[in-house]
């Protein structure tokens, strides 16, 4: 897993799609009714991004920086990191409540009442316990690690102690297909016009 963080190019388009993606096994009976099974317990997100202009010149490279990118990750094959700019950070967050004996809580992030895991954590700000701040005691898994996005405490929080954080995060992600169009437009000058990628699980 690479935990490469997916270029920032001025060219990038405001226009985003982003699309949640569950997995659904559906059987219908003979008596019209289903049987639905979900197999999934989070979305997978897909996201189309589209790159306006591209430079080439020795100033800007902006096309040699976005096609290396995609070759290094060798398409579809590797990960990366990419910061979604509505859905990056959060405050306040609660991640857990202490037993006494529990050290380790996953990172989640709640958005309009759903909460998922979060597994590539940016930076974390700032903990609390019971709203005190905790500014030692912990550290924090990264994207590249066994069990990524999770907060370890050095002691573990007190039976019915309310953990909160503030943190910032990345979306792990792969490319959707294993080749993209770069079009030629102006000489010296390109444009993608689908660069599509979907976000992974560890």
């Amino acid at each position: 897993m690479s935990s490469t963080v997916i270029p920032s190019l001025v060219g990038l388009g405001i226009n985003v799609k982003r699309t949640p993606q569950w997995d659904t096994s559906i059987q219908t009976n003979t008596s019209g009714k289903e049987v639905r099974i979900a197999n999934a317990v989070t979305p997978r997100y897909k996201w189309q991004v589209q790159y306006n202009v591209l430079r080439t010149s020795a100033a800007y490279g902006e096309l040699q920086s976005l096609l290396g990118f995609f070759n290094k990750m060798r398409g579809q094959f590797d990960t990366f990191l990419y910061r979604d700019a509505d859905d990056n950070a959060i405050t306040g967050q609660v991640i857990g409540t202490g037993d006494g004996s529990t050290t380790g809580f996953q990172l989640i992030r709640t958005l309009g009442g759903f909460a998922e895991p979060i597994l590539a954590p940016n930076a974390v700000t700032a903990v609390y316990i019971n709203g005190v701040s905790q500014a030692t005691g912990w550290t924090v898994s990264a994207w590249v690690t066994a069990s990524p996005g999770v907060i370890t405490f050095s002691a573990a929080p007190a039976n019915g102690a309310v953990i909160s954080v503030d943190f910032t995060y990345y979306w792990p992600c792969r490319m959707s297909a294993d080749s993209i169009d770069y079009d030629m437009f102006l000489h010296g000058y390109y444009k993608v016009a689908q660069f599509a990628f979907i976000s992974v699980k560890n």
